[in-house]
């Protein structure tokens, strides 16, 4: 998700997620509130391919505290799930050509077995084991097209994913492979992940008044240093230029966005954005600009707003909603954008406020 954050201070930091299967362009939005109040920390830098930026609230303390628990649970996603590192857990899996188990981290291990669930749950919508797909069509670390691929490539690399061919053991933690080629694209789930350990962290010690994003997944809890809620906005799914179009209030929540309109290469007037449907091996092809989702863990959001994106305007929001996830969808119409909320999101914002 290629994202900016509005830092409370005017100036702020805007922070681009760059990594391999991005879900594509919404900006959340850390608003500005009332001053006063409690003081709140910012932490901010490089992160995965991307940035971070965290926001904490508490004494003289609680700065160089949450420094170190950030820049700790940063560098363990990164040497688990890192697609950049060459030496990460996940790089020297999808390298490896044996099918026998491959001990990782319980990170490692926690996080595909989440995927996985995940996985059946959208009934194969999201699929990690996709990124010699994503490489083809020239996404993340990848170089960019200028013509798609053939059919003969993408069927061929179609033959060696799918989430059936992995396994995961949680004691010890280890990975299978039960195809050689089979690799693992993380990018989908792993900002999220790092969001959820580094709110684990902060609770852990006592901080429960934060807001974290990380590559532009964002998780919100507690109350901002004026002591109200944390005030997220989601960018309308505009190419040129950014405005905002929902501002959510949130505690003890996370939002994650996918969208098509800034991650994506054009050939002879046709777009390919750089969600991948495990169905065929191509560029998701439906209506949807973009879809955001409510979950109380950042990892579920995340995964689960790439895969509402890649079952489209109808069977997207069928399932969300039969399921009670909050979920916006804004889907092109030759007469323009049309918003379509699942009810537990309208149930959700009815509290808040909305600038569409």
């Amino acid at each position: 998700m290629r994202l900016n954050t509005l830092h409370d201070n005017r100036g702020g930091i805007r922070a681009a997620r760059v990594v391999a299967a991005a879900a594509a362009s919404a900006l959340l939005a850390a608003l500005p509130g009332c001053q006063g109040g409690m003081d709140e920390h910012v932490l901010s830098g490089p992160a995965m391919g991307s940035t971070y930026t965290v926001r904490v609230i508490g004494g003289a303390r609680a700065e160089s505290s949450a420094r170190q628990l950030v820049e700790a649970a940063l560098a363990e996603v990164d040497a688990a799930m890192s697609s950049y590192r060459k030496d990460s857990e996940l790089a020297r899996f999808n390298e490896n050509r044996s099918t026998e188990w491959f001990a990782v981290s319980e990170l490692l291990a926690e996080t595909v077995a989440r995927s996985l669930r995940l996985g059946e749950l959208t009934g194969g919508a999201f699929d990690v084991t996709l990124a010699p797909l994503v490489q083809l069509w020239g996404f993340g670390p990848a170089a960019p097209l200028t013509q798609p691929p053939g059919d003969e490539q993408v069927t061929a690399r179609l033959q060696n994913a799918g989430q059936v061919h992995l396994q995961v053991r949680m004691t010890p933690p280890a990975l299978r492979k039960q195809v050689p080629e089979l690799a693992l694209d993380l990018d989908g789930i792993a900002p999220g992940a790092a969001v959820d350990l580094i709110a684990m962290h902060l609770e852990v010690a006592g901080l429960r008044d934060y807001m974290i994003e990380v590559g532009g997944e964002v998780r919100a809890q507690g109350r901002n240093a004026s002591g109200a809620l944390w005030r997220i906005g989601i960018e309308r799914p505009e190419e040129r230029g950014r405005s905002l179009g929902r501002v959510l209030h949130v505690d003890g929540m996370s939002v994650s966005t996918s969208g098509d309109y800034r991650d994506y290469f054009e050939v002879g007037g046709r777009r390919y954005g750089h969600t991948i449907d495990p169905a065929n091996g191509r560029p998701v092809a439906n209506a949807l600009a973009s879809v955001t989702v409510l979950r109380p863990l950042a990892a579920e959001a995340d995964a689960l707003a790439t895969a509402l994106t890649v079952l489209g305007p109808a069977a997207g929001w069928s399932l969300a909603e039969t399921r009670g996830w909050p979920a916006l969808f804004i889907e092109r119409t030759p007469d323009g954008y049309r918003q379509r909320e699942t009810s537990a999101f309208a149930r959700y914002v009815a509290a808040g406020e909305s600038v569409w």
